[in-house]
C-alpha cells in the first residue's frame, strides 16, 4: 500500500509508539491527525510534530461520536486509521487482585474502543481509493504474560478481532486491515516492566509499521514479537514457560 500523502488518525498520538509513529509518517508527507484524552499532553505533541489534533476520550461513545463528526466534515479524505490508545495494569491474579475491575478498563479502552471507532469510520474509509486499518496488539496477544494477565487477554480480543475484520472487509472493500505485534517498547507505560532498560525505542516500531503497511504485510512483527509468534505455534507449553520464566 502507498503511505504518503494519507489523511491518518492515530489515537494515543500524543507519546510512545503514536507519537513516534506519528512522527514518522509526517515525515513521509502525510497529513497527520492525533488523539488523545489529554488535551493540554495532546497539543504540546501536536506543536513538537507539527500535526494536528483532535481531543477525544475513545472509551465514551459520545465523544467518539463528536470526532467522527469532525472528520466527515474536516477531515473527509482519512485514508488509515491507526487504533494505537492503550492502557495496562501490572499484577498478577489471585486472591484480592480486583481483576474484574481492572479488565473493564483494559478492555474499554484495547478493545472496546477500537471496535467502536473502526465500525464508525467505516463509511469514510470506504470512499477511498485505498484505506487501511492497523490495529496496535502486542506479543502477549500471542501468549499471556502472568503480570498482564487481563491486558493479554484485551489484546488477544483484538488480535482475534483483527482477523475477522481482515477476512470480511477484503471480499468486498479496498481497506486493508494489519496488526501490529510489538514486544517491550520503552515507552512511559513500559517503565514498571523494565521498559527502559531492556525496551526496543519507540522509533523502532513507527519504523515497522511504515515499512510493514508498505509492503502489504498484514501482521507485522515488532522486536522478538516474531520469534515468539514462531515459538508459540512451534510448541505453545515450552514457548509460554519460557516467554514467563522471569516472572513466576
Amino acid at each position: 500500500m502507498n503511505i504518503s500523502n494519507k489523511t491518518v488518525l492515530i489515537t494515543g498520538g500524543g507519546s510512545g509508539i503514536g507519537y513516534a509513529t506519528a512522527k514518522l509518517l509526517s515525515e513521509k508527507g502525510n497529513r497527520v491527525i492525533i488523539s488523545g484524552r489529554n488535551a493540554d499532553k495532546l497539543e504540546k505533541a501536536a506543536q513538537e510534530l507539527g500535526v494536528e489534533y483532535i481531543a477525544c476520550d475513545v472509551t465514551d461513545a459520545d465523544a467518539v461520536k463528536s470526532l467522527v463528526a469532525k472528520f466527515e466534515t474536516a477531515f473527509n479524505d482519512l485514508s488509515v486509521l491507526i487504533n494505537n490508545a492503550g492502557v495496562g495494569f501490572v499484577y498478577k491474579l489471585g486472591e484480592g487482585a480486583n481483576a474484574v475491575e481492572k479488565s473493564k478498563q483494559e478492555f474499554e479502552t484495547n478493545y472496546f474502543a477500537p471496535v467502536r471507532l473502526t465500525e464508525s469510520l467505516l463509511p469514510l474509509l470506504k470512499k477511498q481509493s485505498e484505506a487501511a486499518i492497523v490495529n496496535i496488539t502486542s506479543n502477549v496477544a500471542i501468549h499471556p504474560l502472568v503480570i498482564l494477565p487481563t491486558y493479554s487477554d484485551a489484546k488477544t480480543a483484538l488480535h482475534s478481532h483483527s482477523v475477522a475484520l481482515r477476512l470480511t472487509l477484503s471480499s468486498d472493500t479496498n481497506i486493508k486491515v494489519f496488526e501490529v505485534m510489538p514486544s517491550l517498547i520503552n515507552t512511559d507505560a513500559t517503565k514498571t516492566m523494565g521498559g527502559e532498560q531492556h525496551g526496543l525505542p519507540p522509533e523502532v516500531a513507527a519504523e515497522d509499521i511504515y515499512n510493514g503497511i508498505a509492503d502489504d504485510q498484514y501482521e507485522i512483527f515488532v522486536g522478538e514479537a516474531g520469534q515468539q509468534y514462531a515459538d508459540y505455534f512451534s510448541d505453545p507449553k515450552a514457548a509460554t514457560a519460557k516467554f514467563n520464566q522471569a516472572f513466576l
